[in-house]
């Protein structure tokens, strides 16, 4: 099966506008309907409501005067036409995937803002993820059975990894007379979106298909944030400052908090610049060495010797490269294709307890604390109930207006419409070069653990570092020794 062509409008001055999908592209003569929002008196006060047919977002807002306009997303938000009645839709909701604060306020939004905006009573929710399609397991969602589900954690739709066959999935949304469905979960899940989408318009079916991008990692692409970010980084606060009490109340206490991060260390670093009482902070992108001069063996003893204590951060995918042969676990991925990672926190909160029992220079106590499925399960903190929001409505509106194929995201702090290759395309990853990487070794005083030498310049003599001397925010491109591409905001 091909995968649609791109959309791509080209326009003056450089402008590109990477569009979305929409019903009417490969079925003809769709009739279109009076939007209902026209009619609905809570936003008869709002002026000009209606997005323009022609309001895009920039995917890069900070340009030199000389700058092309650059690649643009479709601004979300409802049209004035709609391609379905209300009594005809039959909508559907699936969560995938891990954990995340806030799957249940997208849940209770989408049903919510399908009820009131556009008084569509029949939405169907898939339990257990993608295999819940075609395992006939479904609930029916209404307003008053989603009324308090944001107060709680996880989703009551129950979640699983993996069970993406589909045929079987899209045979399930044929037969059942579903039209829109809305699908919740990371960068695989959106993978699996994709691919039903294009079976889909294989099958010639007025369906839309609409993810709702969700990592607690912040791993994806393209978009400022991923919901559940926000709540992430405040719980893990509670951990570290645990770690810190620990740590400070004895003789060379050291306290090392294990967060989430399997290839991004985002959520280590906004924890460790929002703490302030973090000495170091480990993440996958940036490699580290225990022994000689300059390594963290070095340097905590230095800390501790200075201060009496310290704290450690370390994201859950960082070191994985210095565990022995014998127990990486290269072979083994879970249901999503994952690789299984060790427990690195456990691994160096050993190798530091054995290293100082070696040397006997100093005689600690050590704490290790492991919060990631406590920080998983929690609700969602105001700011990211309130982008929850943003985002399903977002993604109703796009629905009702015909368009299918896409991601509903925050570029730029607006709501826009962005087609799944843009998505899956990579991993977003902390940038070492960036200055928010250098802000955060400027808060632990940590050493950066790379030879600068060989960092200053990328496989193309390009040197990452010329971007943050002018005062700029610019996007840049970085290839690492894997061959793995990153585009970073540099501000």
């Amino acid at each position: 099966m091909g995968l649609t062509e791109p959309k791509v409008v080209s326009g003056p001055s450089g402008y590109i506008l990477e569009d979305v999908p929409h019903l009417s592209d490969y079925i003809p003569d769709l009739p279109t309907y009076h939007n209902p929002l026209q009619d609905n008196p809570a936003y008869s006060v709002v002026k000009q409501y209606f997005v323009h047919v022609d309001d895009t977002v920039p995917q890069k807002v900070v340009v030199h005067k000389d700058s092309p306009r650059g690649t643009h997303f479709r601004r979300a938000g409802p049209r004035q036409k709609v391609y379905f009645e209300s009594d005809e839709v039959q909508a559907a909701i699936v969560t995938c995937g891990g954990l995340c604060p806030g799957l249940n306020t997208v849940i209770r939004e989408l049903v919510c803002g399908l009820h009131h905006m556009y008084g569509v009573t029949r939405v169907l929710g898939i339990e257990g993820g993608y295999k819940g399609f075609y395992s006939r397991n479904t609930i029916a969602l209404t307003p008053s059975s989603v009324n308090g589900i944001h107060k709680r954690g996880g989703t009551i739709l129950g979640t699983s990894r993996g069970g993406h066959d589909t045929n079987k999935i899209v045979d399930s949304i044929q037969d059942r007379g579903i039209n829109q469905v809305y699908i919740i979960g990371g960068d695989g899940t959106q993978k699996g979106a994709s691919v039903i989408f294009e079976e889909v318009r294989r099958r010639g079916l007025k369906c839309s298909v609409v993810g709702i991008p969700k990592t607690i990692d912040n791993d994806i692409p393209i978009i400022d944030k991923s919901f559940g970010f926000d709540t992430a980084v405040e719980e893990a606060q509670r951990a570290i400052n645990a770690a810190h009490v620990e740590a400070e109340s004895v003789e060379n206490g050291i306290g090392v908090v294990k967060l989430m991060g399997r290839d991004s260390g985002f959520i280590a670093m906004y924890a460790t610049l929002a703490s302030r009482d973090v000495d170091c902070c480990l993440i996958p992108e940036s490699p580290f060495y225990l022994e000689g001069p300059g390594g963290l063996y070095e340097y905590i003893e230095e800390r501790l010797k200075e201060n009496g204590h310290m704290v450690i951060v370390i994201a859950e995918g960082a070191g994985q490269e210095l565990l022995s042969a014998s127990m990486q676990s290269d072979k083994k991925k879970d249901a999503s294709g994952n690789k299984v990672l060790l427990d690195v926190g456990l691994w160096i909160s050993q190798n530091i307890k054995d290293y100082f029992a070696r040397e006997k220079t100093l005689a600690i106590t050590l704490k290790y604390i492991d919060p990631t499925y406590m920080i998983r399960a929690v609700p969602s903190n105001a700011s990211d109930n309130v982008y929850c929001t943003l985002l399903a409505q977002s993604a109703v509106h796009g629905a009702m207006a015909g368009y299918t194929g896409y991601t509903s995201g925050l570029v730029n702090g607006r709501q826009t419409y962005i087609p799944f290759y843009r998505i899956t395309e990579r991993r977003n990853n902390v940038v070492i070069t960036d200055r928010m990487w250098a802000r955060l070794l400027s808060s632990t005083n940590q050493p950066s653990f790379i030879d600068v030498e060989v960092s200053n310049e990328d496989e193309n003599g390009k040197n990452p570092l010329d971007q943050l001397a002018d005062g700029h925010c610019l996007e840049d491109t970085l290839v690492d020794e894997n061959g793995s591409i990153s585009t970073a905001i540099a501000c």
